[in-house]
Parts: C-alpha cells; structure tokens; sequence
C-alpha cells in the first residue's frame, strides 16, 4: 500500500540540509551567540541583499516585525489601515496592537489579494496606511497599489509572509513599499527551527529605531529611550535562515514545477485553479483550489492519503475577536466565498512526480 501524502513534509527538507544545518549550529554553541549575535547579523545582510532592500532588521516572529512597522508609522487609536479581511490574523493584529482599526477592502476573485480598485472607497482622513499581503506567495498588484497610496499620500507596508522568492514584473517582492515583512514560521517557503521574523526597508532612521524596539527599546545597554519589546531573533535561527537562504532559488523553482504539473493534470476537472496575474510570478506558498464541494472533497482525499488544508475558512471581519468592528455576511462578498471554497493541495519542493500524479488522481476520482 502506498504511503500517504502529507499536506507539507518538513522532515524531507530536512533530511537534505541536515549536515549544514548541524554545523551551523554548532558553530552557535560553540560561539554562545544565542541571542542576536553574528549569524542573526549575516543573515540580516545576506537577506536584504536577495530582496534588494537597504536594510534587514531580525525578529522573533513576523507578527512582531509586523506590529513594529506599524509602530514605525506611528499608529495609535483613531488611526485606520487598510488591509485584506482574507488571510492571516496576524496582518490585523499588529494594527490591533497599536490600538488602530483594521478597515477591509474586499478581495480579488482570481488571486485572492487585496482588490485595489475597491481601495479608494474605503480611505478616509483617519487612514494612516496601507497593509495588504502577498497571499500564498501571489504577488499582489503592487503598480495599482503604489498609485492609490502615492495619491492619497499614504505609506505602504508589504506583508509578504508567504511570499518569499516571488517577482513582480521580475523584481523579487519586499522592496515596493517603505516596509515589508516577513516570517520565517518552519512551514513558510524559508523557514526556522522555530520562530522568526524580518523587517526590510530602505530607510535607514527605520532600520534604527527597529532595532532599537525590538531590544526592549534600547541603543544603549539599560538605557530604554522609548517603550520596546524582547522582539529578538534566536542566534540559532539566524544560523538555520543562512542556510535555507542558499536553497530558496531552487526550492522556489521546485514548487512552481509542482504548481505548473498541477495546471496541466487538473485543468480538466471542475476546480478553479490557481492562475498568476500577468507579470507575476507566485512562490506558491500554497496551491489553493476552489469549488462549492471543499469539505467533501476533503475528506475524499483523507480518506485515499492525501493531505490537504484550508486557508482560511472564516474571514477576519467574521471573527469573533473583531466582533467590534460591526461586519455582518455579506460585508465582503468574494472573501467570504472564497473561505467556503478554498482547499489547498500538498505543495512543496520534494514532492515526486509520482506523489503530484497520484494528488491529481484522488482528486479526479472525487469528481467521477
């Protein structure tokens, strides 16, 4: 009997890295640099060279460089942001945590990003900000956005947490904005053994004082000029980060590899796939189809091995923590359909064509 499929198999990543990964940290131990300290230093460097950014401030996760850029901006209650109510919770908690307002825009129906013809509508003289993501490694319509943002005179912040080694028009995401942020969660395209994040900017009084909050808003030791937060990056996940780095280009192409075999095997079954806008190129985080029968079409590939997950099945402006926000269904129409819809395929760089083959099988057998 064939083994199952898992949704995302970690372990194999590992299993081919692990001799690097055991040297680089044991260069850590035998150093002490457990907090900070050299590794975390180089990877800031080597990552914001790969973006093409000025700067790479390390974190302990990308909610926390999230909740600093906002910081960064000065948000503070009656201040509002514009995001996506379709996608992480962490995007509309760092706006939370400021004590501004999330304010959803609807989404896109072929790419499920941010819908930026609908921004406009929703600015107001207490917008302070735009903060739409790049979901499951799409990029989204960076050109549409900047325009809106540069006409309202409003600061762009890139949540790019799944989507490391996408492009836009060629140019890998990260650098449009005057922030982007990223996580380095184990399961993300490029990921830690454990928890991390990445502020990347190009302005330097940014990079400063970010790295001032995250050491408990400190340049000098015990001397706290502002309120801060242990935001730190592990010396250890600076050292796995610096490995993966070397990797992600081809783990990159593998998963597209795996998406683009998706396209060819699936496009004859009732499912709406996942397609990249013109100039995109996505890093497929995720694989997310859709089609009215989600639930049943997963517990159809359980039952034949097949992992699968859903991303995500309940809409932030639905969630009971933003109940105070006032949303009703019907609010965000397309979002909402999309989170009844979506189901994500197993995606990842060591999967065999014989896995991919046999994912498009169970698939296909549901819809016979």
């Amino acid at each position: 009997m064939a083994e199952n499929i898992p949704y995302f198999d970690l372990p194999a990543q590992i299993r081919g890295i692990r001799g690097e990964i055991d040297a680089a940290l044991a260069r850590t131990v035998d150093h002490c640099s457990f907090c900070l300290g050299p590794d975390v230093a180089q990877f800031e460097t080597d990552f914001a060279r790969y973006i093409g950014a000025a700067h790479c401030v390390g974190f302990n996760s990308g909610t926390s460089a999230l909740h600093v850029a906002m910081r960064l901006l000065g948000l503070g209650p009656g201040d509002e942001v514009i995001t996506t109510p379709f996608t992480f919770v962490a995007t509309s908690w760092a706006v939370s945590y400021c004590g501004a307002k999330p304010v959803y825009v609807d989404i896109d129906d072929a790419t499920f990003n941010l819908n930026p013809k609908l921004m406009e509508h929703a600015i107001t003289p207490r917008t302070k900000a735009v903060l739409p993501v790049h979901l499951y490694g799409h990029p989204f319509d960076a050109k549409a956005v900047l325009e809106v943002c540069r006409k309202h005179r409003l600061p762009l912040v890139e949540d790019a947490a799944q989507a490391h080694g996408a492009r836009y028009h060629g140019q890998v995401v990260g650098a449009f904005g005057e922030m982007s942020c990223f996580s380095f969660y184990p399961g993300k395209n490029l990921g830690a053994c454990g928890e991390g994040g990445a502020l990347v900017t190009h302005n330097a009084a940014f990079d400063r004082r970010a790295r001032a909050l995250r050491e408990h808003g400190s340049t000098v030791r015990y001397h706290h000029d502002e309120v801060g937060y242990n935001y730190r990056m592990e010396g250890f996940q600076g050292a796995v980060l610096g490995v993966k780095l070397k990797h992600l280009a081809k783990w990159t192409a593998e998963r597209r590899r795996v998406a683009h075999r998706y396209h060819e095997l699936l496009a004859d079954t009732p499912l709406q796939l996942p397609r990249e806008a013109p100039g995109a190129e996505s890093a497929y985080h995720i694989y997310a189809v859709r089609h009215p029968r989600r639930d049943d079409l997963k517990k159809h590939l359980e039952a034949h091995g097949v992992g699968s997950a859903l991303h995500y099945p309940l809409p932030l402006h639905l969630q009971k923590c933003y109940a105070a926000l006032g949303h009703k269904p019907g609010d965000f129409p397309v979002a909402e359909k999309a989170a009844r819809e979506v189901l994500s395929l197993p995606i990842y760089p060591e999967l065999t064509e014989a896995q991919i083959l046999r994912v498009a099988a169970a698939v296909k057998n549901f819809f016979k």
